[in-house]
């Protein structure tokens, strides 16, 4: 059986993971607004087996920094 994964959600890899709320800390906004990035497919993100959200460190600091990234396959 197939598990679907939405196009701004990455596969689980190697790295730290951060919790909506340890990226609204950093980005001194509500974690809310980081969910709704994650829905808009500004911030990609992995589920955990209880289908919470967790943001791969290494790209949240890149977006902190400024420094664009490029995704697998582009």
């Amino acid at each position: 059986m197939a598990v679907h994964t939405p196009a701004n959600e990455a596969p689980l890899t190697q790295g730290s993971l951060l919790t909506p709320g340890e990226v609204a800390v950093l980005f001194r906004v509500d974690p809310k607004t980081v969910t709704r990035w994650a829905q808009a497919g500004k911030l990609s993100a992995v589920r955990t087996l209880g289908g919470h959200r967790r943001f791969h460190e290494a790209e949240v600091r890149q977006l902190l920094t400024g420094v664009p990234q490029q995704r697998a396959g582009e």
